[in-house]
């Protein structure tokens, strides 16, 4: 059975992070039981996950890491990163207006996944709406923020 994980959170975080990230991650393989964990690749704190995510998998090389494409793939080419075992394109994704594809793409990762780690503080912005609608639905959600006093 896959347990995913879907990472999340603000285009603007620092890599101050990246230690308690990487920590979060491990946990959610070792007590959770997650072995799969999908990322997008829009902006700081998908970096930042990706870089962990990478070295944990050296730890853990069973767990399978998704890159997530907001964009169709054949409008602009984009290579997977190395060490990713496999992508996704959200189906229907392609009817979606281009300025709503990041959201709606994280939309369908929160649905598809039942652990979200995240890192988003700013009020009202998608990423904690989607984190507070996860936690509604009864998913393990672990915000970041919470655990480093937002941003820095």
């Amino acid at each position: 059975m896959n347990y995913r994980c879907f990472l999340i959170g603000h285009r603007d975080a620092e890599r101050e992070i990246e230690s308690v990230l990487r920590q979060s991650i491990e946990r959610h393989i070792t007590d959770y039981g997650v072995n799969e964990f999908w990322v997008g690749r829009q902006g700081g704190f998908d970096y930042l996950a990706a870089r962990c995510l990478l070295e944990i998998k050296k730890l853990y090389p069973a767990v399978r890491l998704i890159q997530l494409f907001p964009y169709h793939p054949g409008e602009r080419k984009i290579d997977l990163w190395p060490g990713f075992d496999d992508s996704i394109y959200p189906e229907g994704q392609e009817s979606v207006p281009r300025k709503l594809g990041i959201a709606r793409a994280n939309r369908y990762a929160i649905a598809n996944c039942h652990y979200l780690i995240g890192y988003a503080w700013q009020p009202g912005s998608n990423s904690v709406r989607l984190m507070e609608a996860a936690a509604k639905r009864g998913d393990v959600v672990t915000n970041l923020a919470e655990k480093t006093g937002g941003c820095f």
